[in-house]
């Protein structure tokens, strides 16, 4: 069996006295979706920041986290993105003043320090998933609207060829539409090997894309399984779907 992407074993983290998460075990495969679902305060971000190595100063971790068999439990975030890593954040920080071109251009900074030089082809791959992004290359990315910020630092994010990407509730605040758009973009992620975890308050769109979803609350994974499996248990419908059925 291939080597998962990402793979967490029992990782707790704690806040001085106060415990987050709960034993947490987690698998993303290459070519794969994985969702985590789960209201506000079940600590999903806390989850995201542990594996990309971003908690905060009173933060204690325990457990494993493996980035393609290798566990970088120890590593700091730079050393976490030189292994493959990218987290796009649910703030969307952009430098505001910048280009779009000029933000594109940040996430390959770790490459270009590697000595890599292949950033045209990816930057024209990041322009054919986002023709958006193209046309507006030159324009300051602080003028953009919420969505197209979105679509901003997610193509950063693939600027640095990531084997594991990671999603912080990337539809928040965004029209439906243009929710649609991003998550028919993170669907076509998936046919260039990377492994996807993407973490979502809107479950019927998170279900629809992922492979595989698990539900989180309180620090702990009450469920876990194929995603249109997830989306068709009366417990999740209750809970996260609402009584309204239709896809969105």
């Amino acid at each position: 069996m291939a080597t998962p992407v990402l793979e967490i074993r029992d990782l707790h983290v704690a806040y001085g006295k106060v415990e987050a998460l709960h034993g947490l075990n987690v698998t993303v495969g290459a070519g794969q979706i994985v969702t985590v679902i789960g209201p506000n305060g079940a600590g999903k971000s806390t989850m995201l920041n542990a594996i990309a190595g971003a908690q905060v100063a009173n933060a204690s971790t325990r457990g494993a986290v493996l980035l393609r068999g290798v566990d970088v439990g120890g590593y700091p975030v730079e050393s976490r993105v030189a292994q493959g890593m990218s987290l796009v954040p649910e703030s969307r920080d952009l430098f505001t003043t910048m280009s779009v071109e000029d933000n594109l251009l940040l996430g390959a900074y770790t490459r270009y320090k590697r000595g890599e030089k292949d950033y045209a082809a990816q930057l024209e791959s990041v322009y054919d998933l986002f023709p958006r992004l193209r046309e507006r290359r030159a324009q300051a990315a602080g003028t953009m609207s919420g969505g197209e910020r979105q679509m901003v630092a997610l193509g950063r994010a693939l600027m640095a060829k990531p084997t594991l990407l990671m999603l912080d509730e990337p539809s928040l605040g965004l029209a439906p539409l243009i929710v649609k758009e991003i998550f028919r973009v993170i669907v076509r992620l998936k046919e260039t090997g990377v492994g996807i975890l993407l973490v979502e308050q809107n479950a019927r769109a998170a279900l629809q894309a992922a492979d595989y979803g698990y539900v989180l609350e309180t620090g702990e994974v009450v469920m876990e399984g194929p995603a249109a499996q997830l989306a068709n248990d009366p417990k999740v419908i209750d809970t996260y779907l609402g009584l309204n059925k239709k896809t969105a």
